[in-house]
């Protein structure tokens, strides 16, 4: 383990990477704790002090550092709120499509004949649709909420990870000790979890970490067409919404400065994924 994290910080890139996102993660987290203004109280709200400038000082007594929304809410505070909220949605969203993709990846490998024909011909039917598309027929039909959207972004994501455990299962199932295990009286659950499962599981963690990334940028997309989360919800798409009609009007950092904390999140955790990709696979290692 000492030389796996030995050569992550050898890619200062990666590192920094890790750095950043470890950061808005810990601020994310504690935006109760840390942001001058509560986004859900809209009893706190000033409309007087709706789309002031970065540093403006409110009727509250405090300066807004990125300026206010157009409903009075500080923006830094709104954004922390709204990290927390698409971290919320995308390691939710990844963790319930880990679990179902792997389910359904390694029972098609191990079970073989029909059910593998079944289970990877509906995979296969599944990515060969945009991701965007699905969730967003599928928020149409369930409506908005974050029940709703979280089964909307794993329907449009578990494929990834099923197809990614079934073919690391597929080569696990066809190894010596295998198929030596397979002669014994062990149980099929036993070799799956002993065997199978422990090889499988680092490609599906570097598919996670990129479709955690995946998933917040989804559900920025659906909140920012409106189909997302509710307007009460201070999602960094629904700020970008707000705030694009009064960009031509000057006011840009109602929409640039949630815009611009979205890229930083979903770069550093993809740059992240890069680097466990390159060291979790010996062909791509230099």
């Amino acid at each position: 383990m000492n030389a796996f994290w030995r050569e992550y910080a050898e890619n200062k890139v990666a590192l920094a990477a890790a750095l950043i996102v470890l950061i808005i993660v810990s601020a994310a987290l504690s935006a109760p704790w840390i942001a001058p203004q509560d986004p859900y109280d809209l009893a706190g709200l000033n409309l007087m002090d709706a789309r002031r400038p970065p540093g403006f000082v409110g009727s509250n007594g405090y300066p807004h550092l990125l300026g206010t929304d157009a409903q009075g809410r500080d923006l830094f505070s709104a954004i922390l709120y709204g990290l927390r909220i698409s971290l919320q949605m995308g390691v939710a969203a990844g963790l319930v499509a880990l679990s179902i993709g792997a389910l359904l990846g390694i029972l098609a490998a191990q079970a073989g004949g029909w059910i593998e024909t079944a289970i990877m011909r509906v995979v296969d039917l599944q990515l060969s649709f945009p991701a965007i598309l699905l969730a967003l027929v599928l928020v149409a039909v369930l409506g908005q909420g974050k029940s709703q959207l979280v089964i909307a972004l794993v329907a449009a994501q578990y494929a990834y990870f099923a197809r990614t455990a079934y073919g690391a299962a597929s080569a696990e199932r066809r190894k010596d000790y295998v198929e030596a295990a397979a002669a014994t009286p062990l149980g099929t659950l036993h070799i799956v979890f002993r065997h199978i499962l422990p090889n499988v599981l680092p490609p599906l963690i570097v598919v996670a970490t990129v479709q955690v990334a995946n998933a917040i940028s989804l559900e920025a997309t659906l909140s920012f067409l409106g189909l997302g989360l509710p307007p009460t919800e201070p999602s960094l798409g629904m700020l970008i919404a707000n705030g694009f009609q009064y960009m031509m009007s000057g006011r840009y950092w109602i929409s640039v400065y949630p815009g611009l904390a979205l890229i930083v999140l979903i770069v550093g955790i993809n740059l992240v994924g890069d680097q466990l990709r390159d060291q979790t696979n010996p062909r791509l290692r230099r």
